[in-house]
């Protein structure tokens, strides 16, 4: 009686690798896989990685195998790699639901099975989409691709409202969705500006927002960036309003405050900087609820409150005691 050793299983490795990243940069393990396969399968020809598998010296072969076919493929302890076609998130859900099925049926033997990441996202991968996508709507929605900057305005006020409203609420999801409606008119606005089409504003990108304010970040972060320390928050904002007086060379503490904000936001802002420039300035004299309201939007931000935000939260308050006089549960 002869003893025969049991046959290899084979073994299917599927390389995922992430469309954020730029193709081409494959973790190590990726690279000693590829090189080593038996085979390596690709139905898509057309797919962003496959110039650099051939540059390594990796053939590649264009075929959309099925299960069943990749089973067999693997006879004999050969070793295939599929790599899945790209977009989305990088892998094929026939075939792995085909091998699923081959597997829980107990009728054939499987090969070894292995997911293989080549690629992972970085923080802020997501981001890339977004861009994404605002570059085809802005190209084919027939409303976003007629949008200005000015007819977009009203949107930013609204989104920033709702916003402090959903930040209010303490509600997770609002919160998580407001931001993403906040971040999409900055988006919005970065495509618009890139065509280079409105008159008196010079193209830039999205790209050129975000470094815009990566490098006023650090400019303005030398206790972390830099040789400067900061000890309490007061010492941080002390350098911050020192620095951006420097950048914006102001002739008056008043610039740079925006006249169009609410009116409590406006008088607190103006209270701030005069108090932080060490200013002696009288209250306009003259009576009157415009006054009043001005004595108090200073009072509050001498004691460090927003009187913006304790005006909100007494009208939320009286909010609710109307709708229990009206009978509506609180």
């Amino acid at each position: 009686m002869t003893n025969e050793a049991p046959e290899a299983p084979g073994r299917i490795v599927l390389l995922t690798a992430s469309h954020r990243v730029a193709p081409g940069l494959l973790s190590w393990p990726a690279w000693q896989t590829l090189h080593a396969a038996d085979r390596v399968l690709c139905a898509d020809a057309g797919h962003p990685q496959l110039p650099y598998l051939r540059e390594a010296g990796i053939t590649v072969e264009h075929t959309a195998p099925t299960a069943r076919e990749l089973l067999d493929a693997c006879a004999g302890g050969r070793t295939v790699v599929v790599v899945p076609a790209s977009g989305g998130d990088g892998t094929d859900t026939a075939l792995t639901d085909g091998l699923a099925r081959l597997a829980g049926s107990g009728r054939v033997s499987m090969p070894d099975l292995e997911l293989l990441p080549g690629s992972y996202d970085l923080p802020g991968a997501r981001l890339l989409d977004l861009v994404q996508v605002m570059d085809r709507i802005r190209t084919e929605c027939p409303w976003s691709s007629t949008q200005t900057h000015k007819g977009l305005a009203k949107y930013g006020i609204e989104e920033a409202y709702e916003l402090v409203e959903a930040i209010e609420d303490g509600d997770s999801d609002e919160l998580r969705e407001e931001l993403g409606d906040v971040l999409l008119q900055v988006v919005f606005h970065a495509r618009i500006a890139q065509e280079g089409l409105e008159e008196g504003i010079e193209p830039f990108s999205i790209d050129d927002v975000a470094a815009t304010i990566v490098e006023k970040l650090i400019h303005r972060h030398p206790h972390v960036f830099g040789d400067e320390t900061a000890e309490t928050p007061e010492d941080v904002k002390a350098h911050w309003l020192r620095t951006k007086a420097v950048e914006k060379q102001r002739d008056s503490v008043t610039d740079g405050v925006p006249l169009g904000q609410p009116g409590l936001a406006l008088a607190s802002k103006l209270a701030g900087r005069v108090r932080t420039a060490a200013l002696e300035v009288p209250l306009p004299a003259g009576g009157g609820i415009g006054a009043e309201l001005l004595a108090l939007a200073v009072r509050a931000e001498r004691d460090g409150i927003d009187p913006e935000t304790a005006l909100r939260a007494a009208a939320r308050t009286y909010r609710e005691a109307i709708r229990a006089a009206e009978g509506h549960a609180v």
